[in-house]
């Protein structure tokens, strides 16, 4: 299986939507950042979804998990064609300061 990548090489994921941030999680003033696995398929949608790291909040890390599901991705390149790869993938959740 291929080797896993860093998102910044698929920087345009960014402009996929945001998590919601749980309500439950912002009003505790509750922040973390969820790392997670994501394979692009060779059509730029996601196959599978993998929980890399917690972001040590359950519902924050629900909320990253079943947006990115959804996501569209640029997939990545190999000899010319379009080929399945795996991605590390960041999705922080903070609270604005006041």
């Amino acid at each position: 299986s291929a080797a896993t990548v860093d998102s910044n090489k698929y920087a345009d994921y960014l402009k996929n939507p945001k998590p919601s941030y749980p309500s439950g999680p912002y009003r505790a003033g509750i922040e973390g950042v969820v790392w997670l696995r994501v394979q692009v398929l060779e059509d730029g949608s996601v196959g599978a979804v993998e929980l890399l790291k917690t972001s040590g909040n359950d519902e924050l890390d629900e909320s990253a998990l079943s947006t990115v599901r959804k996501w569209r991705f640029t997939p990545a390149v190999q000899s010319g064609k379009s080929a399945a790869q795996w991605v590390r993938i960041p999705i922080s959740f903070k609270l604005r300061s006041r």
